[in-house]
């Protein structure tokens, strides 16, 4: 192989990693949504030829759609399972952003929205600060095996507590000002392989589609990303309503 040939092969090695790992592939991602996919899944699983590769996903916007769960028994969801909308929120509880989020705007959407049928909100666990936003994870997990999660949702985010730390004691103390009823099942729950490998399924769902920062909604497969203002939201709302309705 030449050198030229050498730094061109280099060259194009070193421009996908930045797709893969740096803060940068969250905006690209998430503007972009599945039509960055090939480029930002696993190498194991992209296809070996070239051509392949580079094809397009059939269709990226009905596939971030697809994300929708939609299930009556979703533990980590609020709204009817046929809302016309669905605001999926991949977030972390040690993430500061995610907490005005959760304390300033999701209150306001759940009571102009979702009590009325128009949305539901289904969440992500998307840890990504390590081992205290990984414990809170599989917590709010327990919580909501015990149909706590919103109000454990509400604890963890409340204006300082993220500062406290995501200890088991302190862990155990958000559960019972949520009103947990069973602690000890809460305990037992929030360090089961079940709790782990709803985390996994969470996680893996938003680094496929490229989410690497927190939070990152979609709202009916379309991308906002970070803790934008009301009217982002109410706007994005009413645009999804209004596309339901012709279907």
């Amino acid at each position: 192989m030449s050198s030229s040939s050498s730094r061109s092969s280099s060259s194009r090695s070193s421009s996908r990693k930045p797709l893969l790992y740096a803060a940068g592939v969250a905006v690209a991602a998430i503007t972009l949504g599945l039509v960055s996919w090939q480029a930002t899944a696993p190498a194991e699983k992209r296809s070996a030829g070239s051509s392949a590769a580079a094809a397009p996903r059939t269709d990226p916007a009905a596939e971030l759609r697809a994300l929708a769960r939609r299930e009556s028994g979703d533990k980590l969801a609020v709204g009817r399972a046929d809302a016309p909308v669905v605001l999926i929120e991949y977030s972390d509880f040690k993430c500061g952003y995610c907490g005005k989020f959760a304390r300033d705007t999701e209150p306001e959407l759940v009571k102009k929205y979702v009590e009325e049928g128009t949305l539901r909100i289904e969440w992500r666990n998307f840890p990504i600060f390590g081992a205290d936003s990984e414990a809170a994870a599989k917590a709010a997990w327990a919580a909501g095996q015990q149909d706590r999660f919103t109000a454990f949702h509400a604890a963890a985010y409340a204006d300082g507590s993220k500062e406290k730390g995501f200890a088991e004691p302190r862990l155990v103390e958000l559960a019972r000002e949520a009103g947990v009823p069973d602690l000890e099942r809460f305990k037992k729950d929030m360090a089961g392989e079940q709790a782990a490998a709803a985390l996994r399924k969470d996680q893996e769902e938003g680094y496929r589609i490229g989410v690497t920062s927190t939070p990152s909604f979609l709202l009916n497969g379309k991308p906002i990303a970070g803790a934008q203002p009301l009217g982002t939201f109410t706007a994005a709302i009413a645009e999804a309503e209004a596309a339901a309705a012709k279907q």
